[in-house]
């Protein structure tokens, strides 16, 4: 009895181990290379797998996710010799765990080889304010040349992105002065600009005051004159009819003897005027033309009683 349970007990352990060996459970966005007798056999993706015991085993685990590799900093040489130290992020995933596995012994170092050297060359072809301005072009080429170079190897490079483009410190101390020298030229330039903004400004303000006050002038002296005109135009009119009446009154019976009268009272009015503001009194040369227009009238009073 205690043989065959000692039998039974390794053959127990036999079992156990065999499960153990053959058992495989594949993590998601993972495959696991399986060979058999040392020769590649299958791929094994996310799931329950039985293994042929003994004969089987698991060579290689490869992660399916995108990958993350910092590219450290490496010299490049611009086209105008100036060194740079440049580095960047590279993303690639592994697309055929086989090829991953063996046609590269290190596909991650190989990336990231093969992505510096991309770099220097990308970077030799620009002078070194272009290559602050070409990243995208330079991104765009070092994807191509890595994802071209890891197609064997069963890789997918996703992107690459530049982090840092580290020029000396001279070419830094160089580069601020000429910032600071072309904000300044931009700021003498955005001043100069205005104050010859206000100058036109100034100058069609002043002028437009000139065509104003000119139209002005104008539209006064226009309005005088019309009125002018009309005041002359109502007193011409007036004398004319004044003229008129009269000439009508003159050819009216007793109008010529009216008029004589008329005279005479406006010859003595003013006669005794001339006696009143003076001192000295006025006579004239020829008294007997006063006593004509006194005795004129008086023969016109006489008539007209």
């Amino acid at each position: 009895m205690s043989a065959g349970l000692v039998f039974l007990a390794i053959v127990a352990i036999l079992v156990f181990i065999a499960i153990i060996k053959t058992a495989v459970i594949v993590p998601q966005k993972s495959a696991f290379i399986v060979e058999r007798l040392g020769k590649y056999r299958c791929t094994l993706d996310a799931g329950f797998h039985i293994l042929l015991p003994f004969f089987d085993r698991i060579a290689y685990r490869r992660d399916l996710k995108e990958h993350v590799i910092d590219v450290p900093p490496q010299q490049c040489i611009t086209k105008d010799n100036i060194a740079v130290d440049v580095d960047g992020v590279l993303y690639l995933q592994v697309m055929d765990p086989a090829k991953a596995c063996y046609g590269i012994g290190n596909y991650l170092n190989a990336a990231t080889q093969l992505a510096q050297t991309t770099m220097r060359s990308e970077m030799g072809k620009l002078d070194l304010d272009r290559s602050f301005e070409e990243r995208t072009n330079i991104n765009a080429a070092v994807v191509a040349a890595v994802d071209k170079a890891s197609d064997p190897w069963g890789v997918k490079v996703t992107r690459y992105e530049i982090k840092n483009i580290t020029p000396p410190q001279t070419i830094r101390d160089a580069m601020e002065k000429q910032m600071r020298a072309e904000r300044e030229k931009r700021a003498m330039i955005a001043e100069s600009e205005g104050e010859r903004q206000s100058k036109i400004n100034r100058a069609e303000g002043e002028r437009q005051e000139a065509i104003a006050l000119s139209e002005g002038e104008r539209a006064r002296r226009i309005n005088e004159a019309e009125g002018r005109a009309k005041e002359i135009l109502l007193v011409a009119e007036a004398q004319a009819e004044g003229i008129a009446k009269v000439a009508a009154a003159l050819r009216s019976d007793g109008g010529l003897e009216s008029v004589n009268m008329q005279l005479a009272q406006q010859y003595l009015k003013e006669f005794g005027n001339l006696a009143k503001t003076n001192n000295t009194m006025i006579i004239p040369s020829n008294l007997a033309d006063v006593a004509g227009v006194l005795k004129a009238c008086t023969s016109v009073v006489k008539k007209l009683d």
